[in-house]
């Protein structure tokens, strides 16, 4: 397994903007759209109330990405307590060695220490990876909820902390 330094950093830090972009032109190619049109603000990873995270390699280039940030009981099916998971992403040479797992597995405990009760996220058919990813780690389907609710490849999933 490669060695990960995971760094907590702004949403609008140079290195999250750089993998924000990778992960928007990959959305693209997947769905053929304007990439994931989610409004999301630097203040959402602001902790306590959410953290971006950000794992460098051994050469320190930011490899892997993903966030959370508070939700509560809304409309869309959050419960109090919630925290959405936002923007996992593994640069595609790194793919396939732990990265992804590592990284969700600080976030759920960031989430947890921050006193959120449940991570949900919200992924969609044509991305497999992420749905194996999910589902070996313990999120079972919920509720849609979220700017693609309503769209049919959008899936919904939760965990408890």
């Amino acid at each position: 397994m490669p060695s990960m330094n995971i760094r907590r950093v702004r949403f609008d830090h140079p290195d999250a903007v750089k993998l924000n972009d990778e992960v928007q032109a990959e959305y693209r190619l997947r769905y053929g759209d304007g990439g994931d049109a989610t409004v999301l603000h630097s203040d959402d990873f602001t902790p306590p109330q959410g953290v971006y995270l950000i794992a460098y390699d051994e050469h320190d280039r930011p490899v892997a990405t993903g966030g959370w940030r508070s939700q509560n009981r809304n409309d869309e099916g959050n419960e109090d307590g919630d925290a959405e998971l936002k923007r996992m992403y593994v640069v595609a040479d790194m793919r396939g060695r732990g990265l992804a797992r590592r990284m969700l597995t600080a976030l759920e405990e960031d989430a947890r220490i921050a006193g959120r009760l449940r991570m949900v996220l919200e992924t969609g058919t044509k991305q497999p990876e992420a749905i194996t990813l999910y589902a070996s780690s313990g999120y079972e389907p919920c509720t849609k909820f979220g700017y693609y609710r309503h769209h049919e490849e959008s899936r919904c999933f939760a965990k408890a902390l």
